[in-house]
């Protein structure tokens, strides 16, 4: 089979590999779209795996049942999936509350083959778990693959709770502010507000309901949120970028008893440093958020596959997976919002 390979920082190989054996339990998915994810591209453009090369990433996977093992009897040949990465135990006290993002043994995703090819496996202990899904008929593989980059967004804005009437600030513009923007207005938000250093990736969020862009390139962005905020700050900040400056200012920004949400990972052993007292004094609330439940998962796919979100949209750039690399610069420059690859197609935009 053919895959994009990974042989260090920025070194990625499109070449011949031996498919994958189908695991005991499990199956053989033809992966029919994938989309290149933020924490993708941070894994493919540096020493992600410490020198252990080479290496198949990618983990939006959306395909075709191709293979089955004997030991296997839910899914047939033919079937339509959607593998969500981070597989639950459902059985740690973090699962039985309801917090399976914080699973104490979930699947370990970075550890198992990638999808960044035309055939990938996926074990038993996965289809034991809470990570696939079928794609109805009519669903085309590249809406359906939006269902993972929906999952935590989906999560973030149902655990802050975003309704009717909010002011919501999100900082950084990049495929997952585009997604926290639109979302947002579903909730029912009445302004939202975008701030970027990207003057391309900032004029691109025009499309998903944003009412005021900020470039904080050009001016200050605490006093341009205050300034549309009537000097009060928002109900929720959402700082959804590696900067912990973005981090820290995300606590000036939020209102009173608001809410502040680091979204964004930023690089290991990176420090913020805030006011606590202004913290304190002010009741903001922050809150680090990572993954999704079960639920939570099930319910952004739900939304991610139907009519009412508009997927066109967003994926911006459909490519082979042989032009994985021009993927990555597209992304990276902020001209593609999401660009998805189509392993077992030769179809480019």
């Amino acid at each position: 089979m053919k895959a994009a390979l990974m042989y260090g920082p920025n070194d990625i190989r499109f070449e011949e590999v031996k498919r994958p054996d189908c695991p005991p339990g499990g199956l053989i998915l033809k992966v029919m779209a994938i989309g290149i994810c933020g924490s993708d591209i941070r894994d493919l453009t540096t020493d992600s795996r410490g020198g252990d090369y080479p290496y198949i990433y990618g983990h939006e996977i959306v395909g075709i049942v191709d293979e089955v093992s004997g030991g296997q009897t839910e899914y047939k040949l033919g079937d339509r999936l959607y593998i969500y990465p981070g597989d639950h135990c459902l059985r740690c006290a973090f699962c039985r509350v309801g917090k399976s993002e914080l699973c104490d043994q979930p699947g370990k995703y970075k550890e198992r083959q990638g999808g960044f090819a035309d055939f990938v496996p996926v074990t038993a202990e996965q289809l034991s778990r809470d990570a696939v899904f079928r794609v109805p008929d009519g669903v085309s593989y590249v809406r359906a693959s939006m269902g993972e980059p929906m999952s935590s967004v989906y999560a973030c804005l149902e655990t802050i709770d975003v309704r009717l009437g909010d002011t919501v600030v999100i900082i950084g513009a990049g495929p997952i502010g585009c997604f926290l923007s639109q979302v947002s207005k579903m909730r029912g938000a009445s302004k939202v507000i975008v701030i970027e250093i990207n003057q391309k990736r900032l004029e691109m969020t025009r499309d998903f309901g944003v009412d005021v862009m900020i470039n904080g390139a050009e001016e200050d962005a605490l006093a341009a949120v205050l300034k549309h905020t009537d000097g009060k700050g928002a109900d929720h900040v959402i700082s959804a970028n590696p900067s912990t400056v973005a981090q820290t200012q995300g606590v000036y920004m939020t209102k009173k008893g608001g809410t502040l949400v680091w979204f964004g990972g930023v690089p290991r052993g990176a420090l913020v440093e805030i006011d606590t007292n202004y913290v304190h004094y002010n009741g903001i609330w922050i809150y680090g958020h990572y993954g999704s439940s079960s639920m939570q998962v099930q319910k952004a796919f739900a939304l991610a596959i139907s009519d009412i979100f508009p997927v066109d949209k967003f994926v911006t750039h459909v490519l082979p997976l042989r032009e994985i690399n021009r993927g990555i610069a597209l992304t990276k420059s902020g001209e593609a919002i999401k660009v998805v690859l189509e392993p077992n197609t030769e179809i480019s935009d």
